[in-house]
């Protein structure tokens, strides 16, 4: 487990965060299709908050993208480095995050985030930003939508529907990973396609609604939190 502190420079309040999303926003890439499915290895990463004591912990897993098997996984723990403003989430997981990758020895791959790319008021959600500081492509799966509706999808695996902007973007897709079972919704969020990502996200969670990388990335920041306040 890695031990992180906030960065010096870390934006402070809501305008210094806001500013830093617009300044990033024009340096997303979009229009590479990113890796194939199945091939090479996928990370994902998540988050966890011990809010009585100010915490966060990050997770990242690294798996064969042919087998789902685990090749890696690292933890990192830290002061919460934001305070909560909802669209600037980033901001509060992203030094850990970082941490975390960086104390991989395997090449992270594709990155799946917990949460938004593109899908997101600002169009600059954690994967997007992620993805620009580190230069990987990285997607979004998320577990709600944030603000952005979409109309009716099928009940087979593999059915999707647009969430689009109020001027008609498509900005991420509903995604049914599992007959009759509540979408997931995905984003791409830096050097990948949309429909890469969604393809992504099948190929990852062949059992489960939510992908392997998010399901193992959870449960280990998770555990990473508990051994913290066991040693407290």
């Amino acid at each position: 487990m890695t031990i992180i502190e906030v960065p010096g420079d870390w934006p402070t309040d809501e305008a210094g965060a806001r500013a830093v999303q617009d300044a990033l926003r024009a340096r997303v890439v979009l229009d590479e299709p990113g890796p194939l499915p199945g091939t090479g290895v996928v990370t994902g990463v998540d988050v966890a908050y011990d809010d009585e004591r100010g915490l966060v912990a990050a997770a990242a897993v690294v798996l064969d993208a042919t087998n789902l098997a685990v090749v890696e996984e690292t933890t990192a723990v830290g002061w919460v480095a934001f305070p909560y403003v909802p669209g600037l989430l980033a901001f509060r997981e992203l030094p850990a995050v970082l941490a975390a990758l960086r104390a991989l020895r395997t090449g992270p791959g594709l990155v799946v985030c917990d949460g938004y790319g593109r899908a997101h008021p600002r169009r600059f959600g954690l994967a997007s930003h992620l993805g620009v500081v580190t230069g990987l492509p990285a997607l979004g799966v998320a577990k709600n939508p944030f603000v952005h509706a979409h109309d009716g999808l099928g009940p087979q695996r593999g059915q999707t529907a647009a969430l689009l902007a109020d001027d008609g973007e498509e900005l991420g897709r509903a995604l049914r990973t599992q007959p009759g079972v509540k979408p997931v919704y995905v984003s791409a969020g830096h050097r990948i396609s949309l429909d890469n990502a969604c393809a992504h996200t099948l190929a990852l969670a062949p059992r489960y609604r939510l992908p392997e990388t998010t399901r193992r990335a959870d449960a280990l920041c998770r555990r990473a939190l508990r051994e913290v306040a066991e040693r407290a």
